[in-house]
């Protein structure tokens, strides 16, 4: 372009000069689709906000399980599911399904009734047989009494990994779990 006069000075373009409205989305070459359930990421992409947290699952027992003296017992939900979207719990067992690796947050509990002065009960989850140390609870007695345990732990799960919630008491001999205490559930965190 031709200039009469003096040629002005090159001066860099800032958000002040560009007027409100000016810049049209074609002009970003953003890609995907743009509508009321989508955002405008950094990466100039759109992307739909949040999703699912499935699989998930929760189930309550309907029966107590027999803990023994110091064993870790699996605790058994007799299919009192309470909801389970992918059919990924059966039994006792959550088992990851194929294409679902990730990080899942499960919040498990039970009590285990008439314990003894100084006696202790735990909760712990089992993956994939091994005890996962991470997720273990532990509630003392200071006299004759039932202990009452929730937790909550977030595992990073791969397809095929299975977790049990089990129980542990050192009283002497067996004792119950509770059942209107007993609960296990889970849910794939969205990442």
């Amino acid at each position: 372009m031709a200039y009469i006069g003096k040629v002005p000075t090159a001066v860099p373009l800032t958000s002040a000069d560009i007027q409100d409205g000016t810049i049209a989305l074609a002009d970003l070459s953003a890609t995907g689709t743009k509508d009321a359930t989508t955002f405008l990421r950094g990466d100039n992409t759109f992307a739909s906000a949040g999703g699912t947290n499935t699989p998930s699952f929760k189930a309550s027992a309907s029966s107590v399980t027999t803990i023994s003296n110091a064993t870790y017992t699996t605790i058994t939900f007799d299919g009192t599911d309470v909801w389970d979207t992918d059919s990924v719990f059966a039994s006792n067992t959550f088992t990851v399904p194929s294409g679902e690796d990730g990080k899942y947050l499960f919040c498990y509990g039970t009590a285990i009734g008439n314990l003894g002065d100084g006696d202790f009960s735990e909760i712990i989850l089992a993956v994939n047989g091994t005890n996962d140390e991470s997720t273990r609870y532990r509630e003392q007695t200071g006299v004759a009494q039932t202990t009452i345990m929730r937790a909550a732990a977030i595992l990073n799960l791969s397809a095929g990994d299975t977790v049990v919630l089990k129980g542990f008491h050192n009283y002497g001999s067996n004792r119950d779990t509770a059942t209107g205490q007993t609960s296990f559930e889970g849910f794939k965190i969205i990442e």
